[in-house]
């Protein structure tokens, strides 16, 4: 073979190993997760229960990524009002080998003060209003048939149980802080919610799932600023675009692609309703207690 041909063979091989590079390269898959459904209601407001927002929120974002991201699949544990197990949600997203899982909640408190949004990773916490939240959203597990079967007899409310956690591994530990990081300031720069910060505490779900994970606690239902915020399609919608904003900043840094970023003002108060972040003089005793809770860092 004389060198003109062997050059042409060269290039030709590499031409054809690129198209089938690019044919077969890896999609990026997110899991959305709509926290709670059905007879699970989770934290209940006067004018709107958790499970209605949290399904809300996780379609919008969703349509959002489905709409601007064409190299991403979007999954998500529930589309409708319907009720899916705690060791469901995270057997659907290791099933699809996802790479992400954002799990969508609300807050409450027995204090109608406690205010404002915060995203947590899993992490063993010192802090008890961190461990309360979590113990809440675990809680869940408890209005499944056979859940000491299908959770090795774990009980959510019971202290002992937590040594589980002890056993988790922090592989995803640095991409899940750089997540929560741009979603939380995502979403106090356009809601304008006290600003909770990032947090750790034990989530079943997150400590299952073999991915990067968070989960945002968008805030609480038992306040009427934050229940009348998060009860206005025009704020989901701003919220939507910044939390989708905080995902493509997400795996633009990661895989070092470039996506679409959509143009967000800021969230308006609901005619008639005091604005959110200043809905009471002073946090609840849970929330001054989380506030002193360190915030983790990737290094």
């Amino acid at each position: 073979m004389n060198f003109k041909k062997r050059i042409l063979l060269y290039l030709l091989i590499f031409f054809v190993g690129s198209v089938v590079g690019q044919g077969t390269q890896k999609t990026f898959k997110v899991v959305l997760d709509a926290g709670h459904g059905a007879h699970d209601p989770g934290c209940l407001g006067t004018k709107v229960n958790e499970k209605t927002v949290n399904l809300s929120m996780a379609l919008k974002v969703g349509k959002l990524i489905e709409e601007h991201c064409p190299d991403v699949k979007v999954i998500y544990t529930r589309k409708t009002d319907v009720f899916v197990e705690l060791y469901r949600r995270a057997e659907i997203a290791n099933k699809e080998h996802a790479d992400l899982f954002i799990s969508f909640h609300c807050n409450s408190s027995e204090n109608p003060n406690g205010n404002g949004v915060e995203t947590y990773l899993m992490g063993l916490s010192k802090s008890e209003a961190n461990q309360a939240v979590a113990r809440r959203e675990n809680s869940a597990i408890l209005k499944e048939k056979n859940y000491q079967e299908n959770y090795g007899g774990f009980d959510p409310n019971a202290p002992e149980s937590n040594i589980i956690f002890s056993l988790y591994s922090s592989a995803y530990m640095n991409k899940s802080i750089i997540l929560a990081d741009m979603v939380q300031k995502n979403l106090v720069s356009i809601s304008h919610l006290t600003d909770r910060g990032v947090k750790q505490a034990n989530y079943w779900v997150l400590y299952r799932v073999a991915m990067p994970s968070i989960l945002i606690e968008m805030g609480f239902l038992s306040n009427p600023g934050d229940q009348a915020f998060l009860n206005n399609q025009e704020n989901q919608n701003k919220i939507a675009a910044g939390i989708y904003n905080a995902f493509v900043d997400y795996i633009d840094k990661i895989n070092n692609t470039k996506h679409v970023h959509l143009p967000v003002s800021g969230a308006v108060a609901p005619k008639g309703e005091t604005p959110p972040a200043i809905q009471g003089a002073e946090p609840d005793t849970a929330a001054a207690a989380a506030a002193a809770e360190p915030t983790p860092n990737a290094n």
